[in-house]
């Protein structure tokens, strides 16, 4: 498939010290849809650390979403915000709306709930994600409910859905061909930049050839 096709293709990069390297790394061989900044565990996103990883993404033309901070997406210029999943999810949508306006994206992740996915598509969310929170211990039930609400999610509404938390290259292009407009792909903390082109390139390969439905 030519590499003009749209890219289904959606970086997580966690800011820290070697976050330019790992992206750079990435953007070298991939030019993803859209990249979601994520703060390290336990701690929050700022200026410092994000800013030059947006000024890399969108120097490539890649929209940059930041994870739970909406104030910091006004303040840095970034593109969006991308909402973790939680049990006020509906709540937190709307104060995070109300700081962004009009003019940044907003996703949301609803988790496996069809009621808040509905509800916040109607209400303007840009996206609406699927994944599955780290505190689920049955996993694979997991994998099949976020497969299932994607499919039923692309058949009916015309809001993206991004796939969240995959783990395979088989995951990913399974996704795809269910209906997720976009992947998302974590590039991992540690390895060498070798072992992150490589794959990032094998995650863009097989979106890239999965078949959407019709």
């Amino acid at each position: 498939m030519a590499e003009t096709e749209p890219s289904k293709l959606y970086l997580v990069v966690e800011a820290g010290e070697t976050a330019a390297d790992r992206l750079t790394a990435a953007l070298a061989v991939a030019t993803p849809a859209s990249l979601l900044i994520a703060p390290p565990d336990g701690k929050s996103l700022d200026a410092q650390g994000v800013l030059p990883l947006i000024e890399l993404a969108q120097s490539r033309d890649v929209a940059v979403m930041l994870a739970d901070d909406p104030q910091l997406v006004r303040t840095t210029k970034a593109d969006g915000c991308h909402l973790t999943w939680s049990k006020n999810i509906a709540a937190r949508a709307t104060e995070a709306r109300e700081i962004l306006g009009h003019r940044y994206m907003l996703g949301v992740d609803v988790g496996r709930s069809r009621h808040d996915a509905m509800e916040l598509g109607e209400t303007g969310a840009d996206y609406i994600a699927f994944g599955i929170p780290p505190h689920v211990e049955e996993r694979e039930a997991a994998r099949e409910r976020r497969a299932a609400m994607i499919e039923w999610w692309s058949t009916i509404f015309e809001i993206p859905c991004v796939a969240f938390d995959v783990e395979t290259t088989e995951d990913a292009a399974d996704l795809a061909s269910r209906g997720a407009d976009f992947v998302a792909f974590r590039l991992p903390n540690g390895g060498t930049a070798d072992d992150i082109r490589q794959q990032v390139l094998e995650v863009d390969h097989v979106l890239r050839l999965a078949e959407t439905p019709a």
